[in-house]
């Protein structure tokens, strides 16, 4: 009998250890510091090898080999051996702000001192930008937060049926001191810094970028190569389009940074990716001062002059961007030069933000 007990006691140990032993290593294990964050918006077919979206180009030439599960979030992760992590959110402000969040409130990953690079694509102001261009964002601008009247109703001393939350007509003053994520400032030195250090990058042109440019006659700005430059971005989960909405954009960003902003181009997912890096850093689990915003031209905010506004939306519909694939390139290209320089004077860069 006592045989026997010892042999089951035996038995239950040997079942018990590895269950101790697994439990104690992840216990003690420590997070994966993360050097930067790269987040990209969508992707068109799987991460790598097909027709790329925002998210590919990263993965392949950042050799983002290491595959996370991410069940909380969007889509899985992506890592690679210098200690940066890749993010693919989805389309839209939801899905961004729940995906960032995900992220980084996942114990496996240290993001305390991460710098974050959104990258990804939009549709260009043509009074300051060209196809293909870079955009460092100075400001990020919400245009979802408002009221609404439908435009065959508004006043016709209304410039616009779009008005700021708890005012009752556009643009009125002064302009609320407690916004509601209608507005976000980035550090201004890191940006200049980024701005600085990637202003000269040559970026791709061609025979049908130049076509496509001589389509907006009066649009100086507009009909130059792509080259880089900073502004303000227009963050909405409504896909706008047309000169008239060009207006407002640039008015509404006017009047939310009382005349200091300059829109430039459009996004969707910005302000809810900037509100979950906001409550994030409220948590102490990232630092907003280390958040960099780079939009890339894939095709103008508006109709060029003279054309009909549905039939340049139904083009866009149909997925013809005249400057798709080298608005990724350049998101890639000009990004990449902050990845390299952080990555390269880590033993600087971690401690000390570059101004």
């Amino acid at each position: 009998m006592s045989r026997l007990k010892r042999f089951v006691l035996i038995l239950i140990v040997v079942a018990i250890s590895p269950i101790h032993l697994f439990a104690q290593a992840t216990s003690s294990s420590k997070p994966i510091p993360i050097k930067v964050v790269i987040v990209a918006m969508f992707e068109r077919g799987e991460d790598t090898g097909d027709t790329p979206g925002e998210y590919q180009l990263w993965v392949e030439r950042e050799h983002l080999d290491q595959i996370i599960a991410l069940p909380a979030g969007y889509h899985h992760v992506r890592l690679n051996k210098d200690g940066v992590l890749g993010i693919l959110t989805g389309v839209g402000t939801a899905k961004a702000a729940a995906s960032v969040m995900a992220v980084g409130l996942d114990p496996r990953f240290d993001l305390s001192k991460a710098y974050w690079l959104i990258a990804g694509i939009g549709g260009g102001d043509p009074a300051d930008v060209s196809l293909g261009s870079a955009v460092w964002a100075d400001r990020v601008l919400d245009g979802d937060l408002a009221y609404e009247i439908d435009a065959r109703q508004i006043p016709e001393n209304w410039p616009t049926g779009y008005v700021p939350l708890r005012k009752a007509t556009p643009y009125e003053q002064p302009v609320r001191d407690q916004l509601e994520g209608e507005l976000y400032t980035l550090n201004p030195q890191l940006v200049g810094w980024a701005f600085r250090l990637t202003k000269d990058t040559p970026l791709s042109d061609s025979d049908s970028l130049r076509a496509a440019r001589a389509r907006f006659a009066g649009f100086p700005d507009a009909l130059k190569p792509p080259f880089v430059t900073r502004g303000d971005t227009l963050s909405s989960s409504t896909f706008w389009h047309g000169s008239k909405m060009n207006e407002w954009a640039n008015a509404w960003t006017r009047y939310y940074t009382t005349g200091k902003g300059n829109y430039m181009i459009a996004a969707m997912e910005d302000t809810g990716i900037m509100q979950a890096l906001t409550f994030l850093s409220q948590g102490g689990r990232v630092d907003p001062q280390r958040v960099l915003v780079l939009r890339t031209v894939s095709n103008y905010d508006r109709e060029p002059p003279g054309t009909s506004v549905a039939d340049s939306l139904k083009a866009l519909v149909s997925g013809n961007y005249s400057a798709y694939f080298p608005a990724l390139e350049a998101a890639y290209i000009v990004g990449d030069k902050i990845v390299r320089d952080i990555i390269e004077h880590w033993a600087e860069r971690e401690s000390t933000l570059p101004h």
